[in-house]
C-alpha cells in the first residue's frame, strides 16, 4: 500500500491523515494490519479484511456487532470500531474492505510463553469470553466461514487437494499424508451429539489474547473475525496448542515441540476461576479436543500446500508443509497426554 492510499482510507474514518503515522504489523496470516498513531497520543488498528478468505465482510461485521456490546466487564476490556463518514463501521473502497478499531494502550501479545501466570490468564480470559456471551442467542450468529472446524468438510477438502496435487508435491508430503489418515481414524471418537452449541471465538491462539504490560493480566480477545457458532473444545484446543507448546507453528526441529504439564494446569486453573458454565459432555470432550485443534490446523496447512499455497501467507515454498508437520507432531504429543488432561480437568473443573 502507498502512503497516499492509506491516507485516503484514514480520511474516510474522519481521521486527519496528514497528522497520522502508520506501521505495518506482520503477525497475522490473513488480514493486512497497521498500527496508526495520531498527532497526539491516540492509536488505532487499521485492517484490510482479506476478501478472498472472508467473502462477506458485512456478515462478518454483523457478528462482531452482535457480540461486542456483551464483551465488556470490569475484567474484560472492550474494543470499539470507528465509524466512516457515512456512519458505517467498515469501508468498502475499490473492491477492498477496511476497518479501524481502538488500540488498547500499554498492551501486548505473546506468540508463546513459558510463564504460568500468562497461561493462567489465557484460561481465565477465554472462560470470561464465554461467560459474557452465554446469554446471547447463538442462532443470531452467522457462519461467515461455513464448516470452519468441521472435520468431515476439512477431510473432503484434503482428499480433493490430494486428487489434484502434482506428483512431486505429494511425494514430498508423503509422510504428512500418512499421518493425516492415522489421525482421522483416532478423531472419529470425538462425539459432538451431546455438546451444546456456543458462540465461539474459533481462533484462540495465544497471540489473539491482549495482555497488560504492567499488570500482566489478560485484557480481552482480539481478531474477532471468526466469531461463529461452535463447541467449547474448539476454543479450548486452539488455546492449548499455543499455550503449552513454546515452539513456533512452523518449527522444523520437532525435538523443540513440547507439551508443558505445568502450563496446561495453569490454563485450566484460569478457566476454573470463572463461574462454572461447562456441561459434563463439554468437559469430557476437552482432552481429545486438544488433539483435534492442532490436527485440523495441520490438515488445513497440508491441504493448502497441496493446493500450491493459496490460503495462508508463506515466506518460503514449503512453509505450509512445515506448519503441518509441526502441528501433527504436537497433536501426537498431546494425544499421549490425553489421560493426564482428563484427570486434571475432572479434578479442577468438577
Amino acid at each position: 500500500m502507498t502512503h497516499q492510499s492509506i491516507e485516503s482510507i484514514l480520511q474516510e474514518f474522519n481521521l486527519n491523515a496528514s497528522e497520522c503515522k502508520y506501521t505495518p504489523l506482520n503477525s497475522g496470516l490473513i488480514n493486512d494490519t497497521y498500527l496508526v498513531s495520531g498527532a497526539t497520543s491516540e492509536q488505532y488498528i487499521l485492517q484490510k479484511i482479506n476478501h478472498n478468505v472472508f467473502k462477506n465482510a458485512g456478515m462478518l461485521m454483523d457478528n462482531i456487532n452482535s457480540t461486542l456490546p456483551f464483551l465488556n466487564a470490569d475484567n474484560y476490556s472492550q474494543i470499539t470500531f470507528l465509524s466512516t463518514v457515512e456512519g458505517n463501521n467498515y469501508l468498502q473502497k475499490n473492491g477492498e474492505f477496511w476497518r479501524i478499531m481502538t488500540y488498547i494502550p500499554n498492551s501486548t501479545t505473546y506468540d508463546t510463553t513459558n510463564d504460568t501466570t500468562t497461561a493462567y490468564e489465557a484460561g481465565r480470559i477465554i472462560g470470561g469470553f464465554h461467560q459474557l456471551l452465554k446469554t446471547v442467542d447463538a442462532t443470531t450468529i452467522k457462519d461467515t466461514l461455513p464448516k470452519f472446524h468441521d472435520l468431515t468438510h476439512r477431510t473432503q477438502e484434503f482428499k480433493e487437494a490430494l486428487e489434484h496435487a502434482d506428483e512431486q508435491r505429494k511425494q514430498i508430503a508423503a509422510n504428512a499424508i500418512n499421518q493425516a489418515n492415522l489421525f482421522l481414524d483416532e478423531l472419529a471418537q470425538l462425539n459432538h451429539k451431546e455438546l451444546p452449541v456456543r458462540i465461539c471465538h474459533n481462533d484462540t491462539k495465544l497471540n489473539n489474547i491482549l495482555f497488560s504490560k504492567t499488570t500482566y493480566k489478560a485484557l480481552c480477545l482480539i481478531d474477532l473475525d471468526t466469531i461463529m457458532k461452535g463447541y467449547f473444545f474448539y476454543d479450548f484446543g486452539d488455546a492449548i496448542r499455543t499455550v503449552v507448546n513454546n515452539a513456533p507453528e512452523d518449527e522444523q526441529n520437532h525435538d523443540l515441540i513440547n507439551f508443558n504439564d505445568g502450563l496446561f494446569k495453569a490454563f485450566v486453573d484460569g478457566l476454573a476461576a470463572n463461574e462454572p458454565f461447562l456441561t459434563k459432555a463439554d468437559k469430557e470432550s476437552l482432552p481429545l479436543g486438544a488433539v483435534f485443534m492442532p490436527f485440523i490446523h495441520g490438515l488445513r496447512a497440508l491441504t493448502d500446500y497441496l493446493n500450491n499455497n493459496k490460503y495462508y501467507k508463506v515466506t518460503y515454498e514449503n512453509q505450509n508443509l512445515d506448519r503441518c508437520l509441526s502441528l501433527f507432531n504436537f497433536a501426537e504429543k498431546t494425544l499421549e497426554k490425553k489421560d493426564f488432561m482428563a484427570r486434571y480437568i475432572a479434578t479442577t473443573l468438577g
